[in-house]
């Protein structure tokens, strides 16, 4: 019996989906956003309509129904710390988006995803997996040095732990059984050192933590920062624009685009290559800290996202880091498949789907 699996993953400039027959992939696009489009929108929960609309037209376009759909996969989004796994869309995850712990694209998607199973006329399944609030960290990695604050676990946990898997396989053993640090590189960066099926800790890598990356800044120094709060310059909101959307490469070149940044390297644009640098440097100094809470364990370095295609930031990083342990590439990112591989199994039974409270 054909059951089809639409997969949505709702990032900065694109909005990607696919659709699989059981295991064949029979539609896939990734519908790229310009500046232009996004500025009219000042934070990402705005963009609802315009993202949803996207969806719904690319699928009549390829003459899909969302009545033939019997399941849709999110990445998830930014909502209350869980366990990795799949878990239901149902109405408390409804409501926490409707008031997130952050402002992040990849809330949409869940928010389309339940807008999608309202209007079919059977019932669609919703879940998410491996959204980025999974929490798996040990409890001295959440201590910060003010009671008052606690270190949080947001990061690119579905790529993260697919590259993972994906390695652990190669090599004949289970993901439970190997230690491994991976970065996943961005629009935002997130390096998270994963023990034995956990991922232990991580950077926060959506406002305020760990490296810069191409619109983000990562971690600031805390002192200037308040003088910056405090300065009446900015609103609260602005700030945390400058921080999310503003910062890193853009804030110190203009652009985000990392091609356009290195082709500035390449032509002998000494700012452009100081900053690009900036970003291996932080990376490398990022794994060399996780290399420390593993004990010096490390079976493998795993880097990937969109910017591991840049030959140029991995020869830095690798310089910087390959006394730890191998460093293996997976450019890119292979997330569509892994949700897609996740829908599957939900549909025949092999994969518990938890309920969000």
């Amino acid at each position: 019996m054909q059951q089809l699996i639409l997969c949505l993953k709702t990032a900065s400039k694109t909005t990607r989906l696919s659709v699989h027959s059981n295991r064949e992939q029979i539609f896939s696009i990734t519908v790229r956003h310009s500046s232009e489009e996004l500025s009219k929108f000042k934070f990402p929960r705005e963009q609802y309509n315009f993202r949803k609309n996207t969806v719904l037209n690319e699928l009549q376009k390829a003459d899909i129904d969302v009545n033939d759909i019997s399941i849709i996969v999110c990445k998830g989004g930014v909502i209350k710390p869980m366990q990795g796994g799949v878990y239901k869309v149902n109405d408390a995850m409804i409501k926490d988006l409707s008031q997130p712990m952050a402002e992040h694209e990849s809330n949409l998607g869940v928010l389309i995803a339940e807008e999608i199973a309202k209007i079919s006329k059977h019932d669609i399944q919703a879940v998410i997996v491996d959204p980025a609030c999974v929490d798996e960290l040990d409890d001295i990695a959440k201590i910060s040095g003010l009671p008052e604050i606690s270190r949080k676990s947001i990061m690119h946990t579905l790529s993260q732990r697919t590259v993972a898997k994906s390695y652990a396989n190669t090599k004949g053993k289970n993901y439970n059984d190997v230690n491994v640090i991976v970065a996943h590189l961005g629009s935002g960066i997130s390096v998270g050192a994963h023990k034995k099926g956990k991922i232990i800790d991580v950077n926060n890598g959506l406002n305020g933590d760990g490296p810069m990356s191409p619109a983000r800044t990562g971690g600031l120094p805390v002192g200037q920062l308040i003088d910056l709060c405090y300065s009446g310059k900015y609103t609260k909101d602005e700030l945390m624009l400058k921080i999310y959307k503003q910062g890193g490469m853009k804030a110190y070149l203009g652009t985000s685009n990392a091609i356009e940044i290195e082709r500035k390297v390449n032509e002998g644009d000494e700012k452009a290559e100081l900053i690009y640098k900036a970003i291996a440097y932080q990376v490398a100094k990022e794994i060399g800290a996780l290399s420390t809470v593993l004990l010096g364990d490390v079976a493998a370095i795993l880097i990937t996202g969109g910017l591991a295609q840049s030959q140029f930031l991995i020869d830095e990083i690798m310089n910087r880091v390959m006394h730890l342990g191998d460093v293996i590439v997976f450019p890119g990112e292979n997330e569509m498949n892994a949700l897609a591989e996740n829908g599957y199994k939900v549909l025949r039974g092999e994969i518990k789907v938890n309920e969000y409270k």
